[in-house]
Order: C-alpha cells, then structure tokens, then sequence
C-alpha cells in the first residue's frame, strides 16, 4: 500500500466514524412533553379517625373500582354502586373458600370465580355454596380521596 492510499483510507475512516455524530446534530429534537402530569403523592398513614386513604376519586371513576391488598390491615376492594352512588368497600375474600371476587359492572354483584357464589354490593349473600357474607368496611370521599376505615 502506498502513501497516497493509505491517507484515501484514513480520510473514509474518519469521515465514516464522524457521520453519526454528524446526523445527530442535524436531526430535529423530539422532547418528551414537559405538562405530564403526574398522580400527586398520597399519604397513606391511617389518620386519627382511623381511615386510610386508598387512592383518589379520579382512579376510581377512572377504573370503576379501588382494591387495596397492601396499606390496610385486611385486603380492601372499593366501588361505586351504581344504584346509589354510595362507595361500598368490602373485604374480597370470599367466605366460602377463600377466592378473590371480582365486581360485575353490569349485575351490581360481587362474583366468586372459583365457585360461584354471589354477594351484592355490600357483601351480603346473594347466592351461594357460601353462607358467611364479605366482611365490610366504612368507606367515604374527602378532598378528592377515597378513604376506608378497615380494622
């Protein structure tokens, strides 16, 4: 390899190592945008009264439901009868062996998916094999938080 050739190479090499740099600079710039806004951060220590914030009131319009399997002393799930408006927070073990129930939206009903059994809106049995009702709990809306007394 001559002279000339060897510096041929160098300049491709430098110009091919120098090209992405090169295309970054020039490319436009697509920022994230700055007005995200983010859920605020929610004190969830149980307060003098003994209720626990569970979440917002947005969430749960937004989701239909609130469950809660952590900061409550017993696992918590809360939802909006429909009928009423009223919050209805209950305990989602169900009674007979020990499934988690799901609320169904369009029966107003709290359903056993192991079972089948069926419980109303304030865990009263509608239909069984189970016979014990879902234990529930005080549940109220303040300053846009969902607040549960659960001992």
């Amino acid at each position: 390899m001559d002279r000339r050739e060897f510096i041929g190479w160098i300049s491709v090499s430098a110009l091919a190592n120098s090209l992405p740099v090169v295309l970054a600079s020039c490319s436009v710039r697509k920022d994230k945008p700055q007005n995200k806004q983010e859920n605020p951060k929610i004190d969830k220590n149980s307060r003098k009264n003994g209720f626990l914030v569970l979440g917002t009131v947005q969430d749960l319009n937004d989701k239909g439901i609130l469950r809660d399997n952590q900061n409550a002393a017993k696992p918590v799930l809360i939802v909006r009868n429909p009928d009423n408006i009223n919050l209805s927070a209950v305990n989602p073990t169900c009674t007979h062996q020990g499934c988690t129930v799901e609320w169904k939206t369009d029966t107003k009903i709290f359903a056993c998916p192991c079972h089948g059994s069926k419980f109303s809106s304030d865990g009263k049995v509608l239909g069984g094999p189970a016979k014990k009702p879902l234990e529930s709990f005080q549940a109220k809306e303040e300053d846009g938080l969902v607040l549960v007394k659960a001992i």
